[in-house]
Order: structure tokens, then C-alpha cells, then sequence
């Protein structure tokens, strides 16, 4: 009987995991970056689901520019330890497309405030250099997450449809919030894209543009406890009728 019973437990939650019941409301509440995660990979069958469903994210003309490339197991390690050694010995950076990081006015405020928030939690001070080397070389770990996505598009698109890319990625860490798991967009992995091509045996064009980390979160990472506020309706949005 205990069998039994433990057989349909285990029934019941691959159902549930193939059929979430939070809504798009909740989700979009609970979604937010991730800096560490459980050693727990993503059931097969629940990884092409959520994937599926993400690729129903609206597009330019549906031409559904993105090219999603998923590492995980033996090539995940293998990609993390080559872009941590890269960046702890300082090999530059070589990405496909150009950061524009120099934030200016109420922009750089948001940026700081953030910072301060997550390194307030992680413990790491002001003028703590080895602490924020730390902190930078954690993102080249993937935060120990046990799969990434890396996400790239044929720079012929160009920026216009680069929008519907963003439109995917928020449609899928949506749906990851949706079947219990959470992610980090991260500008990072823009950093060695011929890795990744290599990895993947790209040939198309394709350029990187950013990844996401993804997994069961661990709630006992400082990191994770780390919230930030959004700016006020009216100070960038505008509503009127005449």
C-alpha cells in the first residue's frame, strides 16, 4: 500500500510539473534573478515544455529571430570552467555585440542602488575588491546553476528585431517561474561567444547575445535574499486621452 501510494505521489507531481497551475499574474510577482541553485537538474520532459511554450512569444512579421542553445551536464562544466578560467586570468572579452554600460542620471542611481542591495546581502563591502572579484567570477560559475541557456540571433536582424528576442526570454523565465523554477538574465555570457559556438557547433551566423541560468533555487544563498524596488508609475509612463 505504501508503494502505492508513493507511486501516485510521484505521478501526481509529473503531472503537476507538466501542468503548472500558477497564473501569469503570479508569476510575473515571483519572477526575479537568481544567484543560486540547487544541484538539481530539470526533468527532460518539463525542460522541452517550458520551452515550447516560450517560443509562443510574439515576433516581428513571426520570423522568430532567436536561436537558443541549452547546456547542461558534462558540457555545461565544461563551457563554466572555461569561462571562469578566462576571466580569473584575464583573457578579454570578445562579444558579439557591444555593452553599453555607461548609465547616466536616475539610470546610474537604479544601477547603484541594486548593487548595493546585492552586495549588502552577499556581505561584500564598498572597498572589498577581492570580495567584488568574487562576486564577478560567480556569474562564470553560473551560480551553480545546472543548466544555461545561452541566446544568440543573425545579426542581420539588427536591433529592431533584437526586441523579440527580449520578448522570448521574458516569456521563458515566466514560464520557468510558472513550474517552480528560477533564472538569471545574464549579460555575461556575452563575453566568449566562440566558446559557446563551439560548443554547439554553430555555423549559421549566429551571434550571442546574452544567457540565462536556470534551475531549483537554494534558498540558503545570502544572494537569493536580495529584493529591488521598481521607480514609480508616473516617472516613466505617460497616459492620456486627448
Amino acid at each position: 500500500m505504501n508503494e502505492m501510494i508513493k507511486e501516485l505521489k510521484e505521478l501526481d507531481e509529473a503531472v503537476q510539473a507538466l501542468d503548472p497551475d500558477m497564473n501569469l499574474l503570479e508569476a510575473i510577482a515571483a519572477r526575479r534573478s537568481v544567484r543560486g541553485f540547487l544541484d538539481r537538474e530539470v526533468p527532460p520532459e518539463t525542460m522541452r515544455r517550458m520551452f515550447d511554450i516560450a517560443r509562443q512569444a510574439p515576433s516581428n512579421c513571426n520570423v522568430q529571430p532567436w536561436k537558443v542553445y541549452v547546456a547542461s551536464g558534462a558540457l555545461k562544466d565544461r563551457l563554466r570552467q572555461q569561462m571562469y578560467d578566462n576571466t580569473a586570468n584575464g583573457v578579454p572579452p570578445n562579444p558579439d555585440y557591444e555593452y553599453r554600460g555607461d548609465f547616466r542620471d536616475e539610470h546610474r542611481v537604479r544601477q547603484v542602488e541594486c548593487a548595493v542591495a546585492l552586495y549588502s546581502q552577499m556581505g561584500i563591502g564598498r572597498h572589498d575588491r577581492e570580495g567584488r572579484m568574487r562576486a564577478v567570477l560567480r556569474n562564470f560559475e553560473f551560480f551553480d546553476a545546472p543548466h544555461i541557456a545561452f541566446i544568440g540571433m543573425n545579426p542581420e536582424f539588427g536591433t529592431t528585431v533584437a526586441v523579440d528576442v527580449g520578448m522570448f526570454a521574458q516569456t521563458l523565465m515566466l514560464t520557468m517561474v510558472a513550474f517552480g523554477l528560477h533564472s538569471c538574465p545574464m549579460g555575461t555570457m556575452r563575453n566568449y561567444p566562440d566558446l559557446v559556438r563551439e560548443a554547439f557547433d554553430v555555423t549559421d551566423g549566429t551571434k550571442i547575445l546574452f544567457g540565462i541560468s536556470f534551475g531549483y533555487e537554494d534558498t540558503a544563498v545570502p544572494a537569493n535574499a536580495t529584493r529591488t524596488t521598481r521607480a514609480p508609475l508616473d516617472e516613466n509612463f505617460e497616459f492620456r486621452s486627448d
